[in-house]
């Protein structure tokens, strides 16, 4: 009998750090349209929303009482049937300290952490070690952010020296940067995968409008997949999306397409039981 296939789970990057509504108009901003966004990505196939919330002039924040405002307009709109994750990103305003300021204040369900930010260099590791032990005993679901395959090299050297403390983890391979022009392939991937030993669940996302190849790619190499309007505003017919539940509905027919089940909220907490 054939072993079936596991689910893959979606995620949706419905903003980002730097883009607004000149971007797109139906970039979501404010907490209300973050929940709208939430409601329509879930019912597209979604599992997690990966949050940035702005101040009042749209620009990227890192605050504990936005971050409540809009993980509860997400809960009003979907309940317990998405998985919210909010950002540290830096976004050029934020120090490290204060990357880890906000994340101990919220205490998120699931948080990204670009490794760069939080482990610069040897001299962070011994403030990185304390905050990763903290998220570890609070149960936060870490997301790892990685740039480059030597960045995952890196990881495995910091999680060997007990740096990253003990649990289950859930790597992001980034194709692409804040480049104008940028265009990820689905080949960029490979990198990546050619020096990670397979041991950890793992998802990507592309910037450019290949989103969804390497989308495809990577439900196919058995990873999980990101998409939205943070990394990507066109459908895969090279239209401008209309919304960001396009993209994710498009990575949900993907996935069915190759015959991997579309995971849940609750499947992608089971990754880190």
């Amino acid at each position: 009998m054939q072993t079936p296939l596991k689910p893959v789970t979606v995620s949706v990057a419905p903003n980002g750090a730097y883009k607004t509504k000149k971007d797109h108009p139906g970039l979501p901003m404010t907490a209300k349209e973050l929940g709208e966004t939430a409601a329509a990505c879930h019912d597209a196939g979604a599992a997690m929303i990966h949050l940035h919330v702005r101040d009042h002039d749209g620009v990227h924040l890192l605050d504990e009482h936005a971050y409540r405002t809009a993980t509860a307009a997400v809960a009003r709109a979907v309940g317990r049937d998405m998985v919210v994750q909010i950002t540290c990103e830096a976004g050029g305003r934020y120090n490290r300290q204060e990357q880890m300021a906000v994340v101990r204040a919220v205490v998120p369900e699931a948080v990204s952490i670009a490794l760069r930010d939080i482990v610069p260099d040897g001299a962070a590791e011994g403030d990185a070690a304390a905050f990763y032990a903290w998220l570890r005993r609070e149960g936060v679901l870490i997301q790892t952010i990685l740039f480059t395959p030597e960045e995952v090299t890196r990881y495995y050297a910091l999680r060997e020296r007990g740096v990253l403390g003990e649990g289950k983890d859930f790597l992001l391979f980034v194709l692409g940067r804040y480049t104008p022009g940028q265009v990820s392939v689905p080949a960029d991937l490979l990198p990546f995968l050619s020096v990670f030993r397979g041991d950890v669940p793992w998802a990507m996302c592309a910037f450019g409008r290949q989103e969804h190849a390497c989308a495809v790619t990577a439900a196919a190499l058995g990873g999980h997949v990101r998409v939205g309007f943070e990394n990507n505003l066109h459908a895969a017919d090279g239209s401008v999306a209309a919304d960001n539940s396009v993209l994710v509905r498009q990575a949900a027919d993907g996935a069915r397409f190759l015959a991997r089940p579309l995971g849940s909220a609750q499947d992608l907490r089971e990754l880190y039981s």
